[in-house]
């Protein structure tokens, strides 16, 4: 994978960013149902701000305050689902990794490296909540505020493969039926995993919907990226580690090519439960390996209805973007090429202990071609052997036992028969 700074911010972009607008604008992390007064209170409160003034000053005074007393509650709120906001760079010594890329960071050069990492982590497509796009579907949502942080989670992840140009990256994203990605049409495709227009959902309904909407993209036209979910065997009714089956990723990368090639790019999913209310400790080195990995896009996960884009690691700590922040939907196409493109960055760097996340989350990972699946199967069994019988996921050639057992015919022996009790199903 190229070095991270680059791939999407052109040199045009603002320096400014989202976070000034997130400054100014009230965030939430919870859903509707959990705060339906303080969220309709933020709604007016922030339509007003857009509004003219023709008030009397008492009740300019009054709106001020409320917005004021919203936002307020609103940023305890988050602090006690997300925790209080930690920002910077925990370590001035301790090695980074942004998405497979490594900032050695030492004390003779510790300013110049971190100088590096920011740059490059502001380079990273952000997505947050919006305000203002058309209704979704025949609902009268249009907004996404308190409920949709997975979906835009999601996006992020999805916004990182070099797949696009820039703008058309945005485009691809924005908040209408007419962008492929947008939060509209994920949610259309994933009706049947529970998606629909104010409601949360977690990481594995989130998952199969992107699987959903890009294989009806696929049969619309030839899609350059397929989407291939690792599993558990029998799609989880047997509990254990999920297993990426090669025969099956194989197939999915044919399909998704429309048998013009037998490989394309190919983005993972790997949807897990690591444990009851928090992560289990055993799987946090785990975790943060996977990061080492060039194919790495990162982590979808948080907190319960607070869900953040984790797109690295230094030691136990994770870096992330942040879905919070709400801000004016923006019209971006290959047309409007002077477009302000600021809101999509983020230049304050936040991080969060890993062992503090819900144990409902989802790996990303996406191989350009098939050399680099390869390789990324060599990672990923090394990786597994390495765990300790507590694997991630395992790595198979193929789904046939025969005679022979999977562990059998598995580049990786699955030692984590004793560890299913602390593994939900799916």
């Amino acid at each position: 994978m190229k070095a991270i700074c680059g791939r999407f911010l052109p040199s045009k972009c603002s320096s400014s960013n989202a976070d000034e607008n997130l400054d100014q604008s009230p965030t939430s992390p919870v859903s509707d149902s959990t705060l339906p007064l303080v969220s309709q209170t933020l709604r007016e409160a922030s339509t007003s701000e857009h509004q003219p003034v023709c008030t009397p000053h008492n009740d300019w005074t009054v709106i001020l305050k409320t917005a004021s007393m919203a936002s307020g509650a609103i940023k305890r709120l988050q602090d006690r689902v997300l925790g209080p906001s930690r920002i910077g760079i925990p370590s001035s010594t301790s090695e980074i990794w942004l998405l497979g890329v490594c900032y050695k960071i030492s004390e003779s050069e510790s300013s110049e490296l971190a100088g590096a990492f920011r740059q490059d982590f502001s380079s990273l497509v952000l997505m947050t909540y919006r305000r203002g796009f058309e209704a979704i579907g025949d609902t009268t949502y249009t907004s996404d505020v308190n409920w949709g942080c997975m979906l835009r989670s999601g996006q992020m992840l999805f916004a990182q493969p070099p797949e696009e140009e820039y703008l058309e990256i945005l485009e691809l994203f924005g908040d209408s039926e007419a962008s492929a990605f947008s939060i509209h049409n994920l949610i259309l495709a994933g009706e049947s995993y529970g998606l629909a227009a104010g409601s949360w959902v977690g990481p594995y309904a989130v998952c199969r919907s992107w699987e959903a909407l890009v294989r009806k993209r696929r049969e619309e036209t030839a899609c350059s990226m397929a989407v291939h979910i690792v599993s558990g065997s029998e799609d989880g009714e047997r509990g254990g580690a999920p297993i990426l089956c090669l025969e099956d990723a194989t197939k999915t990368c044919l399909e998704y090519s429309k048998g013009e090639t037998e490989w394309t790019s190919v983005l993972l999913l790997v949807p897990l439960v690591l444990g009851l209310d928090k992560v289990n400790p055993r799987y946090i080195p785990s975790l943060i390996a996977t990061f080492t990995f060039p194919q790495s896009l990162g982590i979808l996960g948080g907190k319960p209805g607070a869900s953040t884009y984790i797109v690295g690691v230094q030691e136990d700590k994770g870096f992330y973007l942040d879905p919070h922040g709400v801000q004016q939907v923006v019209t971006v196409n290959k047309e409007t090429q002077d477009v302000d493109t600021s809101s999509y960055h983020c230049n304050t760097v936040r991080y969060v202990p890993l062992e503090s996340l819900d144990p409902s989350l989802a790996l990303g990972f996406y191989c350009r071609d098939k050399d680099d699946f390869d390789d990324f199967c060599i990672r990923a069994t090394k990786l597994a052997g390495d765990s300790n019988g507590a694997p991630l996921f395992t790595v198979t050639k193929s789904h046939r036992t025969g005679d022979r057992g999977i562990a059998e015919t598995s580049t990786v022996t699955c030692t984590c028969e004793e560890h299913e009790d602390e593994w939900q199903l799916l």
